[in-house]
């Protein structure tokens, strides 16, 4: 699957949030029937509520064809635009205002930076702008029956959609998101909901999509859950030779080497840093025919396990520096005083 971010941008621009008109049932289908005895098992929700979830399901025909459309692989400095903007730093730093005390909470219990936690959901939803308008119900079940290329993974998706409606005590159809399952301001899909949400506000409920204060919480748990370092850079610069930058970058988004070993082979990092930090070098495409690279360390790996792409995690650490300076800019004539 693309990187979420990036299908939500390419789909606002198409106008594929809005709900299809036709929609068609599941009943009466044998691979059907063989996931509600899987889903039984392993839940042990009662086969009349799994039947009448699945009942209620309208698959979409549009979001087959959603995922089929071609992947555009578009060079940093196409990408960036879209994330790192005036409007997404001005909106972060307004969400940090009237969020502060959240924010501060999540950053002293969880050692993530607060402006990560901005970024992320400016990123994922706009600030709760854009969160999707499928029922998640209909989105899942059409990926699990109607997408045999993704439907084991959005099958195992379906099952924790009905832990999760069971566990929070809500109405399975009243649950929305994006055309691909993935819910509230962060832009979970049901499993990392399940894993990773939390009530951070302490009403009893995992709230994502209302609720700012549960949203900061659970990103926050998400980001330390996988590894965030508190305090440490995720990013580097660094001068790689020709012949050995399209090797390296193939790595993708896996620290196989240290910055020692990196260096051994000709890669330059001027900053000062311990060469038994574990890294990975990554080019961005800054115009056309212009190549940079950089080395991605462990917060780096930490952000493409939000989002397995190394321009959204590029795009988030500069969102998030600019949401910083921006927010303390803002606070220096007020200190001053």
């Amino acid at each position: 699957m693309k990187p979420l971010a990036t299908l939500l941008l390419s789909c606002f621009s198409l106008g594929c949030f809005s709900l299809p008109a036709s929609a068609a049932s599941l009943e009466g289908r044998a691979d059907v029937a063989a996931f509600v005895e899987r889903a039984i098992r392993e839940t042990g929700i009662p086969r009349a509520d799994i039947e009448a979830a699945l009942a209620a399901a309208d698959t979409k025909p549009n979001i087959p064809a959603i995922f089929d459309r071609p992947a555009t692989s578009r060079p940093w400095h196409q990408f960036r635009p879209n994330f790192v903007n005036d409007r997404q730093v001005e909106g972060g730093v307004t969400f940090w205002a009237t969020h502060a005390q959240s924010l501060f909470h999540a950053a002293t219990q969880y050692g993530v930076d607060e402006a990560l936690i901005v970024a992320i959901i400016g990123m994922e939803s706009g600030y709760g702008r854009n969160t999707g308008s499928f029922r998640v119900l209909d989105a899942l079940a059409t990926v699990a029956f109607d997408y045999p290329r993704r439907a084991e993974y959005f099958q195992n998706e379906l099952i924790a959609f009905l832990q999760l409606a069971k566990e929070e005590g809500g109405d399975i159809k009243a649950f929305r998101g994006s055309y691909a399952g993935a819910m509230g301001w962060p832009q979970f899909m049901p499993s990392s909901f399940r894993k990773w949400a939390v009530d951070f506000d302490g009403d009893g409920h995992r709230d994502i999509w209302k609720n700012p204060t549960d949203v900061i919480g659970s990103v926050a748990n998400y980001f330390q859950q996988h590894g965030w370092q508190k305090g440490a850079d995720a990013v580097l610069p660094a001068r790689v030779p020709s012949a050995l930058g399209e090797k390296l970058a193939a790595d993708k988004f896996n620290l196989h080497y240290t910055i020692a070993e990196l260096r051994a082979m000709g890669v330059v990092v001027d900053a000062p840093i311990d060469g038994a930090v574990r890294a990975v070098v990554f080019p961005l495409e800054t115009a056309p025919s212009v190549t940079e690279y950089w080395v991605g360390l462990q917060n780096f790996y930490t952000i493409t396990r939000y989002n397995k792409s190394s321009l959204y995690a590029m795009a988030a650490v500069q969102l998030a520096d600019r949401i910083r300076e921006k927010r303390l800019a803002s606070l220096v004539p007020a200190a001053g005083r």
